[in-house]
């Protein structure tokens, strides 16, 4: 069977100009999220872009800034993102792409709903000596389209081979170019001593046990920083980050206790440091998963202890978190917040965390709020809504009414912006 995949690797192997062949005009392109985009193949596709008309450009978290995303190429190309990033957010803000608003864990449904999932193009590791090509560091939502999709890959050199449900054979593919470039490296946010103390508040509610969710930012960084102490935790989470290599290295994340997939750590991508692709690469103690399985409410509720510990922008009396807009105006999208805020609430002895700094950098608008700022989108609800932690500590919402609620808020937010808080919450009826 050796020599049958070396045959297969000669006829699959293709010039990336090779791409155009299999696009067609009105077609809808999905691409992973980060690393996943293959660099050289979209290069050639934007060069070539006075070819199509009407073919549209399906992501997450885009990493580079194209002329595509810019409406600068319509209506030959045109682009859809599903989370904004550096690359795509200026181009929203000024309505050259689109945004589709989702639970990370319904992207692949909403792209079998309403795209024709004409062609995947994704990066991969290199074929394994049984046919199989690994999608690296990703599963994502491409993983859901193996065998239902067309797929044309970039083979890179260094992209880390990777075990789970993100497996596709060659003959599952139409084609494939070599490539050989560095993966992109996001080094972890600095840790201020702010993020520090909040850390420090859910670092003490953690159990021994516990099934770690995590999201981006210095906060759930800082928050992993502080678990040292700690025994016998796993990992099930949308995005593993270099904070988690750690916890194993130190045997405090082994997973023997978790209720799914004990002892593997779970995700369903991975951006950090070149330290964590090396990590993830040929181990077997790490699975990626698609999201939609990874990111399910009910498949995350499993865990009995589950812990959620994401970030947000602004919270209202009500316990609504705005987590996707800053100041009124569109920043990225909702992400598995809710995702893992409903697993979280289900979960028997779950923990839901989200985190923010009381105040503005400056110091002059305090971040919990009566309203949240006009123009702001609620991520996670007034009903899906745990904790809420700032560096004065944790407001417990869960089961709580609209007036313990404001209570509790206005007791973690800055002193200096206490009292106002208080005429406001008066004002309201919301509390006597």
């Amino acid at each position: 069977m050796e020599n049958s995949f070396k045959q297969w690797l000669k006829i699959k192997k293709k010039e990336p100009e090779d791409v155009l062949y299999f696009i067609q005009d009105g077609d809808d392109l999905l691409l992973p999220i980060a690393n996943g985009e293959p660099r050289v193949l979209m290069d050639i596709i934007e060069e070539n872009a006075v070819h199509f008309q009407n073919v549209r450009i399906h992501q997450m978290h885009a990493l580079r800034e194209r002329s595509y995303i810019y409406g600068r190429m319509k209506p030959s190309l045109s682009y859809v993102s599903y989370f904004l990033s550096e690359a795509s957010r200026k181009a929203f803000l000024q309505g050259q792409c689109e945004l589709v608003p989702n639970h990370f864990h319904e992207v692949p449904r909403l792209l079998r709903e309403t795209t024709k999932t004409s062609l995947v193009l994704s990066c991969a590791s290199p074929m394994d000596e049984h046919g199989f090509f690994s999608l690296g560091t990703q599963a994502d939502y491409v993983a859901s389209f193996i065998g239902k999709v067309p797929f044309f890959l970039e083979v890179n050199q260094q992209m880390p081979r990777t075990f789970g449900a993100n497996q596709i054979h060659i003959s599952q593919i139409e084609g494939y170019i070599p490539v050989d470039y560095p993966l992109h490296e996001v080094p972890p946010p600095s840790i201020t001593d702010i993020d520090q103390r909040i850390a420090s508040f859910i670092s003490e509610q953690i159990e021994d046990g516990s099934t770690i969710q995590s999201g981006i930012g210095a906060i759930p960084n800082a928050v992993i920083s502080l678990l040292g102490s700690h025994k016998n935790l796993g990992v099930h989470t949308e995005l593993l980050s270099d904070g988690v290599v750690d916890l194993v290295e130190a045997g405090i994340v082994n997973g023997i206790e978790k209720k799914t997939y004990p002892g593997k750590i779970i995700a369903t991508f991975a951006l950090g440091t070149k330290r964590l692709y090396e990590f993830i690469h040929e181990n077997t103690g790490v699975e990626f998963l698609p999201v939609e399985l990874v990111n399910d409410p009910r498949e995350i509720a499993k865990e009995d202890q589950m812990i959620s510990i994401n970030a947000t922008t602004e919270v209202d009396f009500f316990g609504q978190c705005a987590s996707e807009t800053i100041g009124g105006k569109y920043y990225s999208s909702s992400g598995g917040q809710v995702d893992f805020a409903q697993g979280a609430r289900f979960a028997k002895k779950g923990k839901g965390f989200i985190c923010l700094h009381s105040t503005t950098r400056d110091g002059s608008i305090s971040k919990i709020r009566p309203c949240l700022t006009t123009g702001s989108v609620v991520t996670t609800s007034k009903n899906d809504v745990d904790r809420i932690v700032t560096e004065y500590g944790v407001a417990e919402l869960r089961g709580k009414s609209i007036s313990q609620r404001a209570t509790e808020l206005i007791n973690i937010a800055h002193p200096k912006f206490r009292e106002e808080l208080v005429y406001e919450a008066k004002s309201l009826g919301f509390i006597f």
